[in-house]
């Protein structure tokens, strides 16, 4: 290295990827203030040469690009949220513009045209940049937007999932889970094949990024992905059948003038859902009572951290 040169060692496990409530929470702000919202994405994001001029050398090439956009994107006057460290949001009076980084896919939404082209052409000086035009297929999801709406689905991802299973052609089913039945830790024959059950079970988590109707169903079969029963990959393949009858469902934003956190425990949503969560508590409540307050208090939390995320991202919340 030569005289005065920082050199940064990076060698942990790390991967740059913004959260699903992140990437959710900004759609839905752009689509009730009607901004444009880019797809870009990086070419030779892992080059040897380019992570150098940073000064950076890991074993984790994720991690070391991750350093290397940072800093530049800090350098444009862009900061670091707190709440996402891969959201990136820039604020200069009337300019506002929000990056959302996954590894080498990004989402730019800028509050002028003007900006977008802007910071475009910064990021393409110094990245090979590629910009893939207004959102429409991102991470397996596709985005269907006009004026005053957005609309998110993973069809194609569940086709495929499907088609990986052999269950293309299934029958469906109109529920996710057998309500008269409960699934048991030790009862029924062992799988033939516990790897795939694992990996379908892993699938099934990412389609919950724009099913909430899932969540629950997934949650159940990923309890059992250490010891996989037959009763499990039964409940497994119930989830299938339910997915070939709703391959259409997705995640509806509208615009909402009206800026106002809601949260639910233990009942049903509304418009604009940005977060959910369905998981078994870690302790065994003494009492019905105590486990809605077990429920009420994890709804705190993420509304906690979500009223953070939207005063980084400029938005006032009233109420």
């Amino acid at each position: 290295m030569g005289k005065g040169k920082k050199m940064v060692l990076i060698g942990e496990p790390f991967s740059p990827v913004v959260k699903p409530t992140t990437i959710r929470t900004v759609l839905s702000l752009d689509v009730t203030r009607k901004w444009a919202t880019h797809q870009l994405d990086v070419k030779n994001a892992f080059f040897t040469w380019r992570l150098a001029k940073y000064g950076v050398y890991a074993s984790n090439a994720s991690r070391a690009w991750y350093h290397c956009f940072a800093t530049y994107l800090l350098s444009l006057g862009f900061m670091n949220s707190k709440s996402d460290s891969s959201l990136f949001i820039f604020h200069r009076d009337s300019e506002v513009a929000y990056l959302l980084l996954y590894v080498d896919d990004i989402i730019l939404t800028c509050s002028f045209d003007t900006l977008r082209q802007k910071v475009n052409k910064l990021l393409s000086s110094e990245f090979a940049m590629k910009d893939l035009g207004s959102l429409s297929y991102f991470l397996g999801i596709a985005i269907t937007r006009t004026l005053d709406t957005m609309f998110l689905c993973q069809q194609k991802y569940a086709r495929e999932i499907l088609a990986r299973a052999d269950m293309s052609s299934c029958k469906a089913t109109s529920t996710p889970v057998d309500a008269k039945s409960k699934l048991s830790v030790v009862s029924g024959k062992h799988v033939t094949d516990p790897t795939s059950y694992r990996r379908f079970a892993g699938a099934l988590q990412y389609l919950t990024i724009t099913r909430p109707d899932l969540s629950y169903a997934v949650q159940q079969i990923c309890l059992f992905m250490h010891d996989p029963r037959e009763q499990h990959f039964q409940a497994l393949k119930k989830i299938f059948r339910y997915n070939k009858g709703t391959l259409s469902y997705g995640l509806h934003f509208i615009s909402s003038p009206a800026y106002g956190l809601v949260s639910y425990s233990d009942v049903d949503w509304g418009d604009n859902l940005i977060s959910w969560s369905s998981k078994r508590q870690a302790t065994v409540s003494r009492s019905s009572a105590e486990a809605e307050y077990r429920g009420v208090a994890n709804v705190v939390a993420e509304a906690a951290w979500i009223r953070n995320l939207l005063l980084e991202l400029h938005c006032s919340l009233p109420k």
